[in-house]
């Protein structure tokens, strides 16, 4: 491995759980805000509280150290107390999409042999659903948002939308969240179960659907989500003290959301300001009235945003730190962005991080003073990067293209039950453990990286990804159906837009009742954001010369008419 960069500098990463570190910060800061939701404001003194309340519901209901605990919840209170009690008694996070299809929610309580998920009481039926076809007993805690907003806003909430689900929970396997919390004696919250800091224990489960169709669960450590926070904390040429504030509207299920938007802000005692949903203009209206120090989202977020037209004559001054990540940044947005920013008086760039749930989330950066043109930055602290020949460990050379490795202290300990994948994915090289990730690119004798493309055939749609294996399976399930296949097309908005290809048995027509028909079976098996927005019927679809779907030519045809 001889083509090895570091940004030269170290950090000293404690040896602590990251509940400890919330913990400490708690004590340090106690009435500084941990996070805004919906205008309540929660100090780090009132959020260790239910943290720890949490801790003490979890482990006197039988769950400890090895357990796996679902969260299956967006940004709101009741996930980030949750998350955190959880790695207090020593017990793995799972965190999931509450738009995940049944059939999904099914898998991930089965691979991970779960026995507890959390979700809000809308996705309650979805999950009442999955849980009878997991084959384990499964406990469901139901949270209500309404338990977390503002006084004046509750019987608001409760009159428009959550009326229809207040009959939520109605079986013996259920209950709600407060009243789980409740059941904690006044003095046992703080003498809740406590483990000691382990580099090798599963903290945090993500997941990331496999090119050939399987989610695959990543297997986090404290150490990894640790060492995120103080890398990035590293990179932000400020002061980073108390009342900083993040928009927090990437999800807490996504590794960027989790790592960044909130642990990163929760370890040096700043304010996450919580986003449960997301759309353009309520994120354009947060911006306007928090004012919030940093941002960050993937690149149609900021797209759109150069497009609001309450954003006209704002002034964004108060903007510490604009950071894009979950799909490439264009040149062509990166100056559009950048001149926006100045316009609003900002006196930042927006900077471009790349990376993959197997590290968190980013592990190279792009320099707040210094810009590359199509160069995604330099490596965070102790992280190397090298790039090899695809398919070897063989080093490049600089300038040379071949795929992207990296080795750090984010680095994931492996993939949950899948030791075949975990060897394909890390390997030890001279004593140091690199992470293949896949994706084509090269560096330069500066060491900046560049990001090529990647080699997994994945498509990501507004940061999502969204592997079409997964998907061609699904199509493929159905009866009518001889074949498929799913590619991504560029799309201004989205990044990327899935459209499926389908090729017929004899003797069915492409009707748009068949169209709705494979649709629908899409629904009850697929994630929302990954259902394909155009389906094509085809005769046939091109094959390469070994008999198969030759999808790189239909992804070619399609961007050209895209691009046209």
């Amino acid at each position: 491995m001889a083509f090895e960069y570091q940004w030269v500098d170290h950090i000293d990463y404690p040896e602590k759980t990251m509940y400890q570190m919330i913990r400490g910060i708690a004590e340090k800061y106690p009435r500084e805000t941990a996070y805004e939701f919906y205008n309540r404001k929660s100090s780090y003194a009132a959020f260790l509280s239910k943290i720890d309340r949490a801790a003490a519901a979890f482990s006197l209901s039988g769950i400890g150290q090895g357990d796996v605990i679902t969260i299956c919840m967006p940004n709101i209170p009741q996930a980030l107390h949750a998350f955190y009690a959880a790695d207090r008694i020593g017990a793995a996070a799972c965190m999931i999409h509450p738009l995940s299809a049944q059939s999904e929610i099914s898998f991930y309580l089965r691979d991970t042999g779960s026995g507890l998920i959390i979700v809000p009481d809308l996705f309650y039926e979805k999950v009442e659903a999955a849980v009878s076809d997991v084959g384990h007993p499964v406990r469901i805690l139901v949270v209500r948002i309404q338990d977390e907003l503002p006084g004046f806003m509750k019987p608001l909430y409760t009159a428009s939308k959550g009326r229809q689900f207040m009959k939520f929970p109605n079986t013996d396997h259920a209950e709600l969240w407060s009243r789980f919390v409740k059941k904690v004696p006044g003095n046992a919250a703080a003498s809740a179960p406590e483990v000691s800091f382990d580099r090798n224990r599963t903290s945090v489960l993500l997941y990331s659907g496999g090119t050939s169709g399987t989610p695959k669960g990543i297997r986090l450590s404290d150490l990894n989500m640790n060492a995120l926070a103080l890398q990035c904390r590293s990179r932000i040429p400020c002061e980073f003290c108390p009342g900083i504030s993040m928009l927090s509207c990437m999800p807490v299920f996504h590794g960027f959301g989790l790592g960044v938007n909130i642990h990163t802000i929760l370890t040096h005692g700043g304010k996450c300001i919580l986003m449960p949903s997301f759309n353009i203009k309520s994120y354009a209206d947060m911006l306007i009235k928090k004012r919030p120090n940093f941002i960050a989202g993937v690149p149609t977020i900021f797209e759109a945003l150069l497009h609001m037209p309450q954003m006209k004559g704002k002034k964004l001054d108060f903007l510490l730190g604009m950071f894009c990540g979950g799909d490439s940044l264009s040149v062509e947005l990166k100056k559009k962005v950048d001149a926006f920013l100045k316009e609003h008086g900002a006196s930042i760039q927006v900077q471009e991080g790349y990376g993959l749930t197997e590290c968190v989330t980013a592990s190279c950066l792009t320099p707040h003073d210094r810009y590359k043109e199509n160069s995604i930055g330099l490596p965070f602290p102790d992280t190397f990067y090298a790039i090899v020949k695809p398919g070897t460990d063989d080093a490049l050379p600089p300038g040379e293209e071949g795929e992207i490795i990296l080795s750090g202290p984010t680095v994931m300990l492996g993939y949950l039950n899948n030791p075949d994948e975990t060897a394909h994915a890390l390997r030890n090289i001279k004593g140091r453990t690199w992470l293949y990730t896949g994706d084509l690119g090269k560096m330069d004798e500066e060491g900046f990286v560049y990001f090529r493309q990647r080699i997994k055939r994945m498509i990501v749609t507004n940061g999502y990804n969204v592997y079409p294996g997964q998907l061609e399976n699904v199509i493929d399930s159905c009866p009518e159906v001889a074949y498929s296949c799913v590619i991504g097309v560029k799309d201004k908005r989205r990044g990327q837009k899935v459209r499926a290809y389908v090729v017929l048995r004899d003797g069915f027509l492409p009707t748009d009742e068949m169209r709705e028909k494979i649709l629908e079976t899409m629904r009850r098996h697929v994630a929302g954001y990954a259902i394909p927005r155009e389906i094509e019927f085809r005769d046939e679809l091109p094959k390469t010369l070994v008999g198969k779907v030759f999808y790189r030519k239909l992804e070619e045809e399609a961007n050209a008419e895209a691009e046209a």
